[in-house]
């Protein structure tokens, strides 16, 4: 097939009278490019062609991308503002063909769980579980430590041209770095991090740990974690142009609760924490106590989706333990709610 698409691109290039020495130079780009399993790329129009976008719009996105994004701010779990980039709908159709026609193409380290298909939080979990010790570390402001040039860089050793290489990169970040929001974003770290990956996961390897990484969370378990492997790692992500999040850095030795990625690992099995667990049966219990209406007029909630986000967190607490009975009767309860309140 890919010898076959090759001619097909040689022929057409000596119907339109291009001369033999630049087929051959073209036919070494085509082959680079088809071997890495990405799609062939030649100049400015041929990628806007591509994707589907008028030329003079697609310039614009290319020499100045920060004009396409919304800007906004949600509350972070902790605490403080975390401010998300959302690209207009011109953009992220680039982006969106950037990721399944290039990106998916290529294999990242088996240790990340982060925005790859088949995994998750809760492959991303599953390996701490029943450990005696847990390690949790961050790397601070991860997507914008990510600068342009890693990732036109990337594109160049696909075998993409620069130009075209820079095209991408452009399309793909935001004053000069990733951004979070870009549908790109998440599975261009986990390409470009593969290295870190490596490094830590022998790093675990050679203190007898199991490693994972979840975007920015860094998480390492077994029966004993000496301390001084805080430095080493902090010391290997520095290697890497990033900087590790000290605030959030955690070794847990012994504890009952042990979380990784939202999930209690404490156990042989996942199952979902305590906390979450109580939270959640409190807001049913009134539900179930002074009916669906009185609840909303008694807490004072205004939220539109309130019914949906309940129904959400009870199917994530199933997804962990899909046995509980608690969790099964609570789900059969909201959705009748749901659907009296649709009449």
């Amino acid at each position: 097939m890919n010898e076959t698409l090759i001619k097909q691109w040689l022929a057409h290039f000596r119907k339109r009278g291009v001369s033999g020495p630049l087929v051959d130079v073209y036919a070494e780009y085509i082959r680079t490019l088809i071997g890495n399993s990405v799609p062939v790329i030649f100049e400015f129009e041929h990628l806007s062609r591509l994707i589907g976008i008028d030329q003079t719009r697609f310039r614009a996105m290319v020499n100045s991308s920060s004009s396409f994004y919304r800007n906004f701010h949600i509350k972070k779990r902790l605490g403080g503002l975390r401010e998300i980039s959302s690209p207009f709908p011109s953009l992220l159709i680039c982006q969106d063909w950037i990721y399944k026609n290039i990106l998916l193409n290529i294999p990242v380290h088996s240790c990340v769980h982060g925005y790859v298909p088949g995994r998750s939080i809760f492959t991303n979990a599953t390996p701490h579980l029943n450990s005696k010790c847990i390690l949790k570390m961050d790397v601070k402001n991860f997507f914008p430590s990510i600068k342009i040039d890693w990732v036109a860089n990337f594109f160049n050793q696909l075998g993409y041209a620069d130009n075209v290489s820079f095209y991408l990169a452009a399309l793909c970040c935001k004053d000069g770095c990733l951004v979070q929001g870009a549908s790109t974003s998440p599975y261009l770290t986990n390409i470009l991090m593969r290295g870190l990956d490596h490094r830590l996961y022998k790093l675990a390897q050679s203190y007898s740990m199991k490693y994972t990484r979840y975007a920015d969370d860094l998480t390492f378990s077994g029966e004993y974690i000496p301390y001084a492997v805080i430095e080493v790692v902090d010391s290997i992500v520095s290697d890497y142009g990033l900087e590790v999040n000290t605030d959030k850095t955690r070794l847990q030795i012994d504890r009952n609760q042990k979380i990784v990625t939202g999930l209690s690992v404490a156990g042989k099995s996942i199952s979902i924490p305590r906390s979450f667990k109580r939270e959640l049966k409190k807001e049913l219990h009134f539900i179930q106590k002074y009916g669906y209406q009185s609840h909303l007029s008694k807490k004072k909630i205004r939220k539109p989706f309130y019914i949906d986000s309940l129904i959400g967190k009870v199917n994530f607490w199933l997804q962990a333990e899909p046995a509980d009975t608690y969790a099964i009767k609570s789900l059969f309860m909201l959705h009748e709610i749901q659907k009296g309140n649709s009449i």
